[in-house]
C-alpha cells in the first residue's frame, strides 16, 4: 500500500510506503501527480515518508515504481527522503543518479522539517 496526497498550494507529492510495492500502489499517486501538473507548470518536491523501506512485493512493483520516478523525474525540483532505513544513503544517491532534482535524506521524526525545508524552497527551476 502506498498512500498519497498533495499539499496544497505547493503541489508537494507526499507518499508514504506501509507495504512492499505493487504495480497496483503507484496508479494513485501517478493520477494526482498528473492532475496536479495539468493546471500548473511546476510542484516543489516529493516528500516520501516511511520507518523503513518496505521494498517490493514483486518485479511489477519494482518496474511500476521506475516507470513513475522516470515520467515525472523532470518535473520535480526536490525530494526529501524522510526515514530511519539503513537504506536512506543509498536511496539518496540513487535518487541524485536517476533524477535531476536535489535530494535530501531527514531522520523519520522530521516529517515536519522536511515538509517546511520544500516549502519554503520558493520557484523551483526544474530541469529541460
Amino acid at each position: 500500500m502506498l498512500d498519497h496526497s498533495i499539499v496544497l498550494p505547493e503541489g508537494i507529492l507526499v507518499l508514504e510506503p506501509r507495504t512492499p510495492l505493487t504495480h497496483d500502489d503507484f496508479n494513485g499517486p501517478a493520477t494526482a501527480a498528473d492532475n496536479y501538473l495539468s493546471v500548473h507548470d511546476k510542484r516543489r518536491g516529493v516528500l516520501t515518508h516511511a520507518k523503513t523501506f518496505p521494498g517490493w512485493a514483486d518485479f511489477d512493483g519494482f518496474k511500476a515504481h521506475m516507470r513513475f520516478v522516470r515520467k515525472h523525474r523532470k518535473k520535480v525540483a526536490r525530494v526529501a527522503v524522510v526515514t530511519d532505513s539503513h537504506l536512506a544513503g543509498v536511496l539518496e544517491a540513487l535518487g541524485r543518479h536517476f533524477v535531476a532534482a536535489e535530494v535530501k535524506h531527514f531522520p523519520y521524526v522530521d516529517q515536519a522539517k522536511a515538509l517546511d525545508s520544500l516549502k519554503a524552497a520558493q520557484d523551483p527551476e526544474l530541469p529541460a
